[in-house]
C-alpha cells in the first residue's frame, strides 16, 4: 500500500471530521452533556485510527433523538461530505426492522407467532426427505425471528438444509428471514418493500428508507470502502431481503429506535414479547449448524428479531450489520429509554463499536466479545495493516509472537487471507491460509479455507488433500464434500 496516498486520505478525512465536529459544537440540545462531549472529542481521532472514511450516529435519549451527527465523506475518490441525508447500507441491521414488520402483522391477527409458517405457503419453502419435512413443520415466526430454524446463514450455491430440529438451539440465519419473508409476502399479497413501506417506513416518516434500491439513492448513497479506504462499487438491490439489504439513514434508524423505546405502534404485549429472551446462544459460536454448545451463554439471549444483554447496568436489545464494506451497529436500553446507532462506510467500521458505544452508554456489552471484532488499536486489525503494507512475509515476521500467543484469532487470520485472495495476491493468501492450518490444526474450517486457496491456484492436489481434511474433522462440512466431487470429477 502506498504510503503517501494512506497518509494524504487519512490526513483529509481527518480534517473533514474536524471540520463537522465544529459544526456539531454548535447544535445546542446536547452543549453540556458528558457522553455527546466525549464522542465529539472521539469520534474524529477514532476515524483516523481506524482509518474510516465515513460515518453517521444517533444518540436517543428518553425515547428521543437527542443528538444526531455525521462525520467524514461519502466517497473517497470524490470527497462529497457525509451529511444527515446520506443513506448506508445497513446490513444486518435490517433484521430489527423487517421483525417489528412481521409483529404489526401478529398485531393484526393476520399471523400467529406459533403457528407453521408451512400453513400460509401454497406448497413447502423446502422438500426432501421425512425428516426434513418433519423439520420444516416445527419452524414458526417465534422461531425465525430468534435464530433456531436450523437453516445456515447463506446457502450459497447449496440445496437448502434444516440441520437440527428447529427450536432445539440458536443458530443465526438470514435463510430463516427470507423464509419469513416469503410468508410475509403470501399473507399481504404485496412485494416486502411495499409492505415495508405502507406499515412501517411511512407511519414512523423514515422517509428515506427503503429494501429495494430508490432511483434518489444515486445522489444521496456513500459508497462502501475497503480496509485500504478503497471505494467499491455500489449493490443496488432490485429485489428486497429482509435480512440485509436496507438502505437508510441513521436519521430514520434513530426514528425506528425511538418507536421500539415507546412501544408506538405495537400492543405492549407485542413489544414485551419482542424484547423476551427465547433462547441463549452459544458463547463461542454465532453459526452453529454443525455443533451441539458445550455450554449456553449466561449474559447473550436472543428475543424476536434483536439480541439481548444480561448485564449489571439491565437489559439491552442490540444487532449489528456488516455487508462487508459497509459496517452498522444498534443498542438500546428500554428500561432508561436510551440508545446509539451509527453507521460506517467502511470495513473498518466495527473496528470502533467498543469505544463508540462506551462514550455513548457506559457499562457492559458482552455483545462484543461474542462477535470477535477486532478493536482498531489491536494486534489483529496491526496485523491486516502490516499485510497491506509489508506483504504475508513481513507480516508474519513481525507479528509471529502475537500470532503464537493467540492474539490474532483464527477467525481474523481467516479473513486477512481472503482479503488477500480478493485482491488476486495468491502467494501471500497461501502462506496465511497456511499459517492458521499450522496455529489451529483441529479446526475444519481453516483446511477448507486453505483448500479454497490452493483450487484458486491450480493446485489440485493439494486443494483436494486439505478440502479432505476439512471433510475428516467434520463430516457435515456439506462445502468441502462438494469441492472434493468437483475436483475429483465425480
Amino acid at each position: 500500500m502506498n504510503f503517501l496516498r494512506v497518509f494524504s486520505y487519512v490526513a483529509i478525512i481527518y480534517s473533514l471530521a474536524s471540520m463537522q465536529l465544529a459544526s456539531a459544537e454548535k447544535k445546542p440540545a446536547s452543549a453540556n452533556d458528558p457522553a455527546i462531549a466525549a464522542l465529539q472529542k472521539d469520534i474524529p481521532e477514532l476515524m483516523k485510527e481506524a482509518e474510516i472514511p465515513g460515518m453517521q450516529i444517533a444518540v436517543v435519549r428518553e425515547g428521543k433523538t437527542f443528538w444526531l451527527q455525521s462525520y467524514g465523506v461519502k466517497d473517497t475518490k470524490t470527497k462529497t461530505l457525509v451529511n444527515d441525508d446520506t443513506v448506508f447500507n445497513v446490513g444486518s441491521l435490517s433484521k430489527p426492522v423487517f421483525a417489528y414488520g412481521v409483529l404489526k402483522l401478529v398485531d393484526e391477527g393476520k399471523l400467529d407467532l406459533d403457528a407453521p409458517l408451512s400453513k400460509y405457503l401454497p406448497k413447502p419453502y423446502v422438500e426432501g426427505d421425512p425428516q426434513t419435512n418433519d423439520r420444516l413443520q416445527k419452524i414458526t415466526a417465534r422461531i425465525v425471528l430468534s435464530h433456531r430454524t436450523g437453516f445456515p446463514n447463506w446457502r450459497n450455491n447449496d440445496p437448502l438444509k434444516i440441520y437440527f430440529t428447529p427450536g432445539e438451539r440458536f443458530s443465526y440465519s438470514g435463510e430463516g428471514m427470507v423464509y419469513l419473508q416469503k410468508v410475509v409476502e403470501q399473507i399481504t399479497g404485496k412485494p416486502l418493500n411495499d409492505y415495508m413501506q405502507e406499515a412501517v417506513f411511512a407511519p414512523l416518516g423514515m422517509t428515506s428508507s427503503s429494501y429495494v434500491w430508490r432511483k434518489d439513492f444515486d445522489d444521496t448513497a456513500a459508497s462502501g470502502h475497503d480496509a485500504d479506504g478503497t471505494p467499491v462499487d455500489l449493490f443496488k438491490p432490485k429485489e428486497a431481503n429482509a435480512a440485509a439489504s436496507l438502505d437508510t439513514t441513521v436519521r430514520d434508524y434513530a426514528v425506528f429506535v425511538d418507536a421500539v423505546l415507546t412501544g408506538k405502534g405495537l400492543k405492549p404485549t407485542t413489544l414485551r414479547e419482542m424484547e423476551t429472551a427465547q433462547i441463549a446462544v452459544d458463547p463461542a459460536c454465532t453459526n452453529c449448524t454443525d455443533r451441539v454448545p458445550k455450554e449456553l451463554s449466561k449474559t447473550i439471549f436472543w428475543g424476536l428479531g434483536w439480541g439481548i444483554q444480561q448485564t449489571v447496568q439491565g437489559e439491552s436489545l442490540w444487532h449489528w450489520g456488516d455487508n462487508g464494506v459497509f459496517k452498522a451497529y444498534v443498542v438500546i436500553r428500554p428500561e432508561a429509554k436510551s440508545g446509539v446507532v451509527y453507521f460506517a462506510n467502511s470495513e473498518n467500521g466495527l473496528s470502533i463499536t467498543r469505544k463508540i458505544v462506551g462514550d455513548a452508554l457506559g457499562g457492559e456489552q458482552p455483545a462484543f466479545d461474542w462477535l470477535k471484532y477486532d478493536n482498531y488499536d489491536s494486534p489483529g486489525v496491526q496485523f491486516a495493516r502490516a499485510l497491506r503494507s509489508d506483504g504475508a512475509v513481513g507480516a508474519l515476521k513481525q507479528f509471529s509472537v502475537a500470532l503464537s500467543n493467540g492474539s490474532i484469532s483464527e477467525n481474523a487470520i481467516n479473513q486477512d487471507a481472503y482479503n488477500l485472495m480478493g485482491r488476486k495476491q495468491l502467494a501471500d493468501a497461501i502462506l496465511i491460509f497456511q499459517k492458521n492450518v499450522e496455529l489451529h490444526p483441529a479446526s475444519s474450517n481453516v483446511y477448507d479455507s486453505l483448500g479454497e486457496a490452493y483450487m484458486n491456484n491450480g493446485q489440485k492436489d493439494l486443494a483436494i488433500q486439505n478440502y479432505q481434511k476439512s471433510s475428516d474433522l467434520n463430516p457435515d462440512n456439506t462445502n468441502a464434500v462438494a469441492m472434493l466431487k468437483k475436483l475429483r470429477g465425480e
